[in-house]
């Protein structure tokens, strides 16, 4: 399997000074423009049909307090309006890799955070496009980093459509269920209950702030998973290799979740998570020791069956997608490659 990170297409927009523009969803306004960035965080997102959400991200980070970032919007061959969108707005700190097919979020992210490393940002943000925050993010999550002496942050995650109720405070690994990812708080009302900061496991690469030193130790995104899985499969290896994760409750984001995959529980999601969850258990665990987890992950997709949720149709998808994952699995193995390193 080849990587190549070559920039297919880079469109660093004109010079010109920004206007006042409405950060989209807080009551504030800013001014933007040029300026010498001495250090840089080099800010990764990955677009494909995201002409929805695209202006509403763009209106939140051009409002940020820390100037000093540098955008690498890498679009998946999208069919809307998401690079005309983006094209509109005239700033040099913003790079567009635009790829002539989808491929898949993991290599997509891959490519920039490899041109942000190029360009020698010592911070990289992987974020969805699909978010909406404040124009203290970038501050508060560097701020975070630097305080707890620590390798990557993350903030607290709110549902867009009820701001009350969490998505992600930080996440962890389950070991009873095969270090598969979770989210801590995931659908409770806001509360207070997890305003402290702490050292967690897992947290969703939705919004996560590393160290460029990281992608030294442990490598970039497993392209294998192509989508989901690959976050949980990054915070395990950051795990094994003894590096800290930090979440931060004061930095605040709204997510507009499952806004552009068809919605929770869609068949493209749950394909990605079933096929991806078998793939990771073998790479991890290898055949003898997934002789425990894989038989267990198809006895809970029959008890999904059995106990109604899904239906019939769902879970052929799933059987199917189940053996994807082995095949995906041994063609990883087959290609002898290396996680791409820097």
């Amino acid at each position: 399997m080849e990587h190549s990170w070559d920039v297919l297409l880079t469109v660093r927009l004109g010079v010109e000074q920004l206007g006042i523009v409405a950060c989209a969803g807080f009551d504030n306004v800013c001014t933007g423009g040029e300026k010498r960035l001495m250090n840089p965080i080099g800010v990764v997102t990955v677009t494909y049909n995201s002409g929805s959400v695209i202006d509403d991200f763009m209106r939140s980070l051009l409002c940020q307090t820390y100037s000093e970032f540098l955008l690498y919007l890498v679009d998946n061959a999208s069919t809307d309006r998401t690079l005309q969108q983006v094209a509109a707005y005239k700033d040099s700190r913003i790079h567009i890799v635009a790829n002539p097919r989808n491929l898949g979020f993991a290599q997509a992210n891959n490519q920039g955070i490899q041109a942000a490393l190029v360009a020698g940002c010592k911070f990289v943000l992987l974020v969805n496009n699909d978010i909406e925050f404040g124009p203290q993010l970038l501050e508060q999550l560097l701020d975070g980093l630097e305080e707890h002496d620590c390798d990557m942050v993350a903030p607290k995650i709110v549902f867009h459509h009820d701001q009350r109720v969490i998505w992600s405070a930080g996440g962890g690994l389950d070991p009873k269920r095969g270090y598969a990812g979770f989210h801590r708080g995931y659908g409770e009302v806001d509360q207070g209950q997890f305003d402290s900061s702490q050292v967690v496991d897992h947290a969703p690469a939705c919004c996560l702030l590393i160290r460029s030193e990281v992608f030294e130790r442990i490598g970039l995104l497993d392209t294998h998973y192509f989508t989901y899985v690959e976050d949980t499969d990054f915070s395990y290896r950051a795990r094994l290799a003894g590096l800290t994760l930090v979440y931060l409750p004061s930095p605040r984001v709204l997510h507009k979740a499952h806004s552009l995959t068809g919605g929770l529980f869609s068949s493209f999601m749950m394909r990605y998570i079933t096929r991806n969850r078998v793939y990771f258990l073998l790479k991890h665990f290898g055949p003898w020791r997934s002789l425990v987890y894989v038989p267990a992950y198809q006895a809970y997709l029959l008890l999904q069956l059995v106990s109604g949720k899904g239906g019939l149709p769902m879970f052929w998808l799933r059987e199917k997608a189940f053996f994807e994952g082995l095949r995906v699995w041994r063609h990883s193995r087959a290609d002898r490659v290396l996680l791409p390193r820097i």
